[in-house]
């Protein structure tokens, strides 16, 4: 039988089936880069064919974050946490069995849709459990869910390729297979029945399936356009326009919306978070796609250096989050992150073909200060801002802004790159950043709400024993 967690500190018992929820997402963004071309082969199906394998992700997990999310808030986190985890089983068995690559596609939009609950499920338990403890910031708690998931990003590829070399790229499905069992069985029996956020039985509200319907194809079609930004796709933003406008007239006229625009239109300080998770999503992705390629192809290092190399980003982002965790402000970490940016930005501009390797891994770490700073931060932020009995759906949405900047950084790539990565093409994508990191140094500073988001100091013992 489940004991009764201690009344004053965060119950421990509850961050096992919260990090596995929540690595599950992104370990299959980046575990699925190395089994991309063993596919190809494997089926015969071109390179365009086969990213399919990563915009399914990205669109299903864009549309599923803030529907689980709500989903969470009205039943509680335990059973979407269950529903979850036996869809990334269902897609393990759906990839291991898979006779053709669309059969893939179809096992990633399944697997979307079950690491959809991971986020916002977590974020929900935090704020209950914050709300049982008296803890104003959970600053610790917050931070190792950051923590999670920036070491899952890093080891995803090297994960991945052990996969592939010692199996074979179905591997990287079937290793949902374990992991889904594994969060099933702690989600089960760790996890509460009632988080106490959730409403009673009798007074849970209807879910608006209709403006889920329309937000969800006014996203597709906003998305399919992101993607591959040309002429051929401009209905996808035509889609996206029309049918966004119905749902905002639905939302503000039915008594039980998907999302409570009015509220959502009165809380500046959430909104002005969403527009900088965008922005810095933006940043962050688009050197994640676009450093590699450069430094292979303008360079000319060999995929294992590049990897080495990229270490350094990663590396010190991990470590300025541990180091900066416990500190509930965000305003300091915003402006900090930012300048990095910036510098970084800078500093890639005088890279070229024959720069050495010390300056580059210098660029690299400095790009790693803001991965450790302005995400934990903006995390932290909507944590604070958002409504306690909305917090999952809230934290939802935090991700959707955060896969729209995954996918304007792709565009933006393809923007700057032509069939090479040239080093004309990296600066293009250097002054793109910088006019992105301005912006969001401008929205940071400006934005007076920062200022009451954390105390004067770290909060302490949230997880002492």
């Amino acid at each position: 039988m489940r004991r009764p967690p201690p009344d004053d500190r965060f119950d421990r018992r509850l961050l096992a089936p919260m990090m596995f929820g929540a690595a599950l997402n992104p370990l299959n963004s980046a575990i699925i880069s190395v089994a991309l071309t063993p596919i190809s082969i494997a089926f015969g199906a071109p390179a365009s064919d086969v990213l399919w394998l990563v915009s399914a992700l990205y669109l299903t997990s864009a549309i599923g974050q803030p529907l689980f999310g709500r989903l969470v808030d009205v039943f509680g986190p335990r059973p979407l946490s269950i529903l979850g985890a036996a869809l990334a089983i269902a897609s393990g068995v759906i990839g291991v069995l898979a006779p053709s690559l669309w059969a893939l596609v179809l096992a990633r939009v399944v697997l979307g849709l079950g690491t959809c609950a991971g986020y916002p499920a977590a974020m929900h338990l935090i704020r209950s459990e914050g709300r049982r403890t008296g803890q104003a910031s959970p600053s610790s708690v917050l931070a190792a869910l950051m923590v999670t998931s920036q070491t899952i990003i890093v080891l995803g590829p090297t994960l991945g390729g052990v996969l592939v070399e010692v199996g074979t790229w179905r591997a990287t499905f079937a290793v949902n297979l374990p992991l889904g069992v594994v969060t099933l069985v702690l989600c089960w029996f760790l996890m509460p029945r009632r988080s106490g956020l959730e409403p009673a039985k009798a007074d849970r509200p209807r879910i608006d399936w209709i403006g889920i319907a329309l937000f969800s194809v006014a996203l597709v079609g906003l998305l399919l356009f992101l993607m591959q930004l040309g002429v051929e796709l401009l209905w996808g933003l035509g889609v996206a326009l029309v049918v966004g406008a119905a749902f905002v007239l639905w939302e503000l006229r039915t008594p039980q919306p998907f999302l409570d625009l009015r509220v959502l239109a009165g809380n500046g300080p959430l909104i002005l978070t969403y527009l900088r998770t965008l922005l810095s999503a933006t940043i962050m992705y688009t050197v994640i796609y676009t450093y590699a390629q450069w430094l292979q192809d303008g360079r000319g290092l060999s995929p294992a250096v590049t990897g080495l190399v990229m270490l350094a980003t990663f590396g010190v982002g991990v470590l300025v989050t541990v180091a900066t965790g416990r500190m509930p402000q965000v305003r300091w970490k915003l402006l900090v992150g930012t300048a990095a940016y910036l510098v970084a930005a800078l500093l890639t501009l005088t890279l070229g073909a024959d720069s050495p390797i010390w300056l580059i891994v210098v660029v690299m770490a400095v790009l790693g200060i803001p991965q450790g700073l302005v995400s934990l931060a903006n995390q932290n932020a909507l944590y604070a801002q958002a409504e306690p009995e909305r917090i999952a759906s809230s934290a939802g949405l935090f991700r959707t802004f955060m896969y729209l900047g995954a996918i304007s950084a792709s565009a933006a790539a393809a923007a700057f790159f032509g069939p090479r990565a040239t080093t004309d093409g990296m600066h293009g994508v250097a002054w793109f950043n910088l006019g992105a990191g301005l912006l969001l140094l401008v929205m940071s500073a400006l934005d007076r709400s920062l200022g009451r988001v954390g105390g004067s100091r770290p909060i302490e013992g949230e997880l002492d024993d």
